[in-house]
């Protein structure tokens, strides 16, 4: 067999010196959480309580969705459930990309939803400017930048994909953004916010609360029975007894559990910088301040903050037999190193920046690579989840979705195949992990090989069966 000709990370790779001295003293949490003040601690449910509508889950979905319906209707006793602290889970600790998108990109939904999919760009734009003002209504400060993001070509057979309406040859995107790797690119300018992670969930939950939403946090739900007429939530110190019930559980395993083998949770990891001073801004440009991510199948993200830190993450993907989540998990020194040595192979005039912060979070993975909705209990309980790390603004249009659905109304989004269709499960294990493992292997084997995937990528792309980095 002959030897893959390799990537760019192979063959201009820094020292190993460098790299370790990148991330000693470093320190294992969460950037957005460490920076986010003003946060207001909320009490655990104690007893007995009732509520018109119960959300379980104070992540990014279970908050707008409690502050929509208190914005729908006032006089809504609305009860939210936190099994830790509001937005200590996936909402503090993605990249802060806010995309407009609602399919994971134009192109998966081109291909699944071919029909639909000129309605869900225009709605998933419509989503994007409507949580702008909102953001603006309620002044509510989380470093909102409507940036959008830069697409780079880092091997010379991406150049040709990126070709079209918008393409930046090399001297352009190397004039926006100054990295010897970039070969080419497309600047997508009004599809794409920056914002602070942590931030955004301290406003939510302070909005909602001022809105007379109840937050519990440290109360996990640990059963779902119906009364009646009303659903029970049981908790560890406490019941709520509700008309209608969201979980916005996401990447944990659902308490509806036909749906559990709908997502799978998948570690992600991330670096942060300290900021860079105003010589090494000078050598990166990058003053349009825009999100990047490049072309593989094995793709980075990456984005400036306001104080000017790096945040550089994605690339692993990490799986872990049994889809069990453990803290553990989290440290992973390999990967790090591995994301130290290719920040500074795109980067390598910024040799000796230091990382201040290394973090990891559970992604809700679904073979189609964006949300989708069930629902149980003779339809008093919805549930939405598979946002595959596209959901800071996709869980605002979802938690419309499913309120729509609360309020049994049909609307143009509750009549969308993209809500009504549920995307193929994964398989049970030891399947599911032999599959996932045999995925990855061949995504790393199309990076090593210009692109080309091979029988196994494309049988699962014709099954709709859907994993990336």
């Amino acid at each position: 067999m002959s030897r893959l000709p390799g990537t760019l990370f192979d063959k201009s790779a820094p020292s190993d010196a460098i790299v370790e001295a990148s991330l000693d003293g470093s320190v294992q949490t969460p950037f957005w959480i460490d920076d986010a003040p003003g946060r207001t601690t909320h009490p655990s449910l104690t007893g007995r309580a009732a509520a018109d509508l119960a959300i379980v889950g104070g992540g990014y979905l279970g908050l707008w969705a409690a502050l929509l319906a208190k914005e729908r209707d006032p006089l809504r006793n609305v009860i939210l459930l936190e099994a830790n602290t509001v937005g200590w889970a996936a909402s503090g600790r993605n990249g802060g990309f806010c995309e407009a998108s609602l399919t994971h990109g134009h192109t998966n939904g081109q291909r699944r939803w071919p029909g639909e999919i000129d309605t869900l760009d225009a709605l998933g734009q419509r989503n994007l400017d409507e949580m702008e003002q909102t953001l603006q209504r309620y002044g509510m400060d989380c470093d909102f930048e409507r940036t959008g993001v830069l697409t780079v070509a880092l091997e010379p057979y991406q150049v040709e994909l990126l070709k079209g309406p918008g393409f930046l040859n090399q001297a352009e995107v190397r004039a926006l953004v100054k990295s010897p790797t970039f070969l080419a690119g497309h600047w997508d300018r009004d599809g794409t916010a920056m914002l602070h992670p942590g931030k955004l969930v301290v406003e939510l939950a302070r909005v909602a609360a001022s809105l007379g939403v109840q937050i519990h946090e440290g109360s996990p739900v640990s059963a779902l029975r119906a009364r009646g007429r009303r659903i029970e939530l049981q908790c560890a110190s406490g019941q709520v007894q509700a008309d209608q019930v969201i979980l916005a559980t996401n990447a944990f395993p659902s308490l509806l559990k036909r749906y559990r083998l709908h997502t799978t949770p998948v570690y992600d990891y991330v670096l942060m910088t300290e900021p860079l001073t105003g010589s090494q801004l000078a050598q990166v440009g990058w003053q349009h301040r825009q999100g990047i991510a490049d072309m593989g199948s094995q793709f980075h993200y990456y984005r400036i903050t306001r104080d000017n830190r790096i945040l550089f993450g994605g690339y692993d993907a990490i799986y872990h037999f049994g889809g069990k989540l453990n803290p553990s998990y989290e440290d992973r020194p390999e990967t790090y190193r591995k994301l130290a040595s290719h920040f500074f192979t795109i980067f390598p005039q910024l040799e000796g920046l230091r990382f201040t912060h290394r973090w990891a979070g559970v992604i809700d993975t679904s073979t189609r690579f964006c949300s989708f909705f069930g629902q149980g209990l003779g339809g008093r309980v919805h549930y939405s989840a598979g946002f595959t790390g596209l959901g800071v603004a996709a869980t605002r249009f979802s938690a419309n979705v499913l309120l729509d659905k609360v309020e049994r109304k049909h609307t143009e989004r509750t009549s969308l195949r993209l809500v009504n269709e549920l995307p193929v499960p994964f398989p049970p294990e030891p399947l599911r992990y032999a599959a996932i493992q045999a995925a990855r292997w061949a995504l790393d084997r199309a990076d090593r090989n210009e692109g080309r995937r091979n029988f196994l990528l494309r049988a699962m792309d014709a099954c709709g069966f859907g994993f990336d980095s």
